[in-house]
């Protein structure tokens, strides 16, 4: 059970940040091939964003999967909205639907 600090600071982090990936390791250093390869597609896109390593805080790691109903981490949101894990992250990006969605979202892209 997700203890309600641990559930309003996840909250507080979608809501007040425009794109937020909640992953295991940093940007810099993901920990995980997952987690790597969602780095991959937003710095690709040249999109800002909040990174949460989830390995830092068990609370959260857990939580995360509480808050969004969804099992696996990594996990990305945009402007509040949960989008997906690893696999619909690399076929949104892959389908050109990924940018589509950001620049809908007002979300600002280098042009790659």
């Amino acid at each position: 059970m997700t203890d309600q600090a641990t559930f309003d600071a996840i909250k507080q982090a979608v809501e007040s940040n425009d794109v937020v990936l909640f992953m295991k390791g940093t940007p810099t250093f993901p920990q995980c091939g997952f987690s790597s390869v969602v780095v991959q597609v937003l710095d690709y896109l040249g999109v800002e964003y909040v990174a949460t390593n989830v390995l830092e805080n068990q609370a959260v790691r857990e939580g995360i999967k509480v808050y969004s109903e969804w099992p696996t981490i990594p996990q990305l949101y945009v402007k509040g909205e949960f989008v997906g894990g690893c696999d619909i992250v690399k076929e949104m990006f892959e389908s050109g639907e990924l940018r589509d969605f950001l620049k809908e979202k007002g979300i600002e892209l280098e042009d790659a």
